[in-house]
Order: structure tokens, then C-alpha cells, then sequence
């Protein structure tokens, strides 16, 4: 199977319209508000009406009411908890909504990966990220080799510092369970602003 495309962080209409134009699957749109890629709700109804591609609300432990008037407002397809949500936080999430559930996790050499057992069943992917208070968009890579400690065999969405350069590395690891690449900061001009030249030729490499 094909790896999938999720650059998130999308702000701006203008930049939004370069990004759907190009081989993604995923779009990620942040609704904590202390992200400096905080999306508001100023681009809503542009947002809602996005079409061939699937829409993703990242949140930071938001409740279960304001993440599912977010779904209802901007027509998300998929969420992404970025905080310390629960096993049952996310089972509660999928009883009341159709979305998909994707479950992000910083890793560094202390993560304890039996946490993950917990929410088998209950999400329908997991995230990798690096570990940071900023709940991503740091542009850190974390060490990949750690992956090696990864047992479970439901897929993820590999994310933290991935660059133009490092991208086939990632892939080059081979593990079936990668379902996706996710793509932020090294593709910006500044913060929720890509790069659509430099995405467009690392999407190229990618998808060859």
C-alpha cells in the first residue's frame, strides 16, 4: 500500500488551495489555542467546504463536547488528540461520532510503550511524534530506532521533524505498519504557512 500525505497546520486559505492541489491525503487543521498554527474560526465555512481530501482537527485535551462541535462545524473527518486523552475519553469519542481517531504520542528513550495497549480498539491509529511541552510542531526528529520497541500491529502516522532530506529514511525502514508521513514545520515559510515548491518536490520523491 501506498504511504499516505497529512501536512497539517494549514491556516490560510490562499496556502490551503496550493497544499489539496498536490498528491495529500490528509489536512491538518489545529484548534489548540496555544499553537502559533491555531486555525480560529475565522476560515470556517472555507474550511467545511473542502472537498477531496480528509479533513483532520488536531486538539490538545479539549473536552468531548468541544471536540465534537468542532467535528459539526468545520465537517472534520478525522481527529487527532494530541494531549493525554484517555483509552476511554477516546472510546466515548467513537461512540458519538463516526470520525476517525488517531492517538498521538511523544516519544523519546523513556516513553513505556505498554501505554499504548489500552487503545487497541478504541482509535484507529496511532501518531508518533518527538516529545515536547509544545504538543509538536517543534521540528525535532526524534530517534526512529526506538520504533524497534513498537509491538502492536495497528498503523501510525509518523510525525516530528521530517524534512526533504530525512523523508526516505523514514521509508526506507520498510515496517508495514507506517501508514503515513505527517508534514509541518520543516515545510514552511513561517508558522501555518508552507512551502507549496518545496512540499510539491518531497511529495514527487515520496509517491515514486
Amino acid at each position: 500500500m501506498a504511504i499516505k500525505i497529512k501536512v497539517c497546520g494549514m491556516k490560510h486559505p490562499d496556502n490551503i488551495v496550493g497544499v489539496t492541489a498536490l498528491a495529500v491525503d490528509y489536512i491538518g487543521f489545529i484548534f489548540y489555542e496555544k499553537s502559533k498554527r491555531f486555525v480560529g474560526d475565522a476560515n470556517q465555512d472555507y474550511i467545511k467546504g473542502l472537498k477531496g481530501i480528509i479533513k483532520v482537527g488536531v486538539f490538545v485535551n479539549a473536552n468531548l463536547t468541544e471536540v465534537h462541535r468542532k467535528i459539526e462545524e468545520f465537517d472534520l473527518d478525522a481527529v487527532q488528540l494530541h494531549g493525554d486523552e484517555s483509552p476511554q475519553f477516546c472510546a466515548e469519542l467513537k461512540q458519538c461520532t463516526p470520525v476517525t481517531v488517531i492517538k498521538a504520542f511523544g516519544i523519546d528513550p523513556h516513553f513505556d510503550w505498554s501505554v499504548l495497549d489500552a487503545y487497541v480498539g478504541v482509535i484507529d491509529y496511532f501518531l508518533f511524534d518527538t516529545k515536547s511541552n509544545s504538543h509538536g510542531g517543534t521540528g525535532l526528529q526524534f530517534d526512529w530506532s526506538l520504533l524497534h520497541q513498537y509491538k502492536l500491529d495497528c498503523p501510525y502516522f509518523l510525525s516530528g521533524g521530517l524534512n526533504a532530506d530525512n523523508i526516505k529514511d523514514a521509508l526506507q525502514a520498510n515496517d508495514p505498519r507506517l501508514y503515513a508521513l505527517d508534514l509541518n514545520s520543516k515545510f514552511e515559510v513561517e508558522p501555518g504557512l508552507k512551502d507549496i515548491n518545496l512540499l510539491a518536490h518531497s511529495i514527487n520523491s515520496i509517491k515514486k
